[in-house]
Formats: C-alpha cells, structure tokens, sequence
C-alpha cells in the first residue's frame, strides 16, 4: 500500500513499474484479505499512475472462487483507466497450514480460459503466467501460451515459491519455438 507521495518518492528513485495484485474479484476479496480493503487497492493503483510509473496488477486464481469471480477479477483489470502494462495470473500454491490448503484445485481449463480472457481484455498488456507454474504440466503451459499469455517470471523465486528450472523452462521455449526477450515477452522464435 502507498500513502501520499510515496510513489512519487519511488518515481523520483528510478522505479518505473510497481507490482500490486487486486488479488480476486471485489464480491469474493472479503473471504480472502481481511487486513485491507478493495478501495485501499484501488487508491494504490490510483497514486501509482498519477505520478506516471507503470502498473504490473494481476490476482490469484484457483482459491475457490466462481468462474464469475474469475471473471470479475480480469473486468476490475480491464476497466483500470488504462489497464496494467502487465498482468501476472497466479494459479494458487497450496501451501500446508495456511488457510487456503486443501482447496479443491481449479480445473486446467479454466486457468487457461482465464488467460484468454485476459488476453481478450486487455489486448496491448503482458499477460504473464506466473506462481503456480513449478505444478504445472508443460503441456498447460503451451497451452497458456496458446490462450494469449505472452510472458512467465523466470528465475529462481516468486515472493514464496520456487518457479521452474530455468533450464526446464528454456528447454520448453524452444519446443515451443519461442525466445526469451527481456523487454517483450515471449515470441517466435524467427522474431527479431
């Protein structure tokens, strides 16, 4: 979260992108985050892009919400004025003794749906897969791919869990023919 002028002062520190998930739809955020409202994001956001930085905004699917609460996520993205310049979809690690462990696991076509309605949505941002990612099969993945995600965190951590090798996730760019570009995302293989 971001008082007045604190993003200003991270502006002025060379910071271009700052990173805040609204996490899940506003109808089912109360059931997961008690210690901060939906507004309190919103502001955030707000304070980010008057002082012109760019916004990586996603959220985490897979914690039992509805597909309409999915769904209600990616619009609260989309309807940003204008939406995030990149957009993590995180599919949720279970992690033993926290309160979301034991949650049935979100069915794989939907996270790929999800990622397509991202895509849809928001047409010039980053849509990029992001935790989740070490469970999931290569075959998603391309599937993900497919959909319209155009980016993945690559390297060792996220804030709390591992993501793949990244000589595993190197290897499945290549089977995919695509490559790595820092500034761009993912693309082709025969892109410049």
């Amino acid at each position: 979260m971001l008082g007045d002028g604190q993003a200003e002062q991270l502006r002025q520190a060379g910071l271009d992108y700052y990173n805040h998930n609204l996490d899940t739809a506003p109808e089912f955020y109360g059931q997961i985050i008690t210690t901060r409202t939906y507004q309190d994001r919103l502001d955030t956001l707000d304070r980010v892009r008057q002082v012109g930085l760019k916004v990586c905004s996603g959220g985490i699917v897979g914690m039992g919400e509805t597909r309409r609460q999915r769904a209600g996520l990616v619009v609260q993205l989309a309807n940003l004025d204008p939406y995030p310049e990149s957009v993590p979809i995180n599919n949720l690690v279970q992690v033993e003794g926290t309160p979301l462990a034991g949650t049935a696991a979100l069915d794989p076509f939907e996270f790929v749906r999800t990622i397509a309605v991202a895509r849809i949505t928001m047409p010039r941002a980053m849509v990029r897969l992001s935790a989740g990612r070490e469970e999931m099969p290569e075959s998603l993945q391309a599937l993900c791919f497919l959909a319209g995600a155009n980016s993945m965190f690559y390297g060792d951590r996220l804030l709390t869990t591992g993501n793949p090798q990244a000589d595993k996730d190197r290897a499945l760019l290549d089977r995919l023919g695509m490559r790595c570009s820092t500034e761009d995302g993912l693309a082709p293989a025969h892109a410049n």
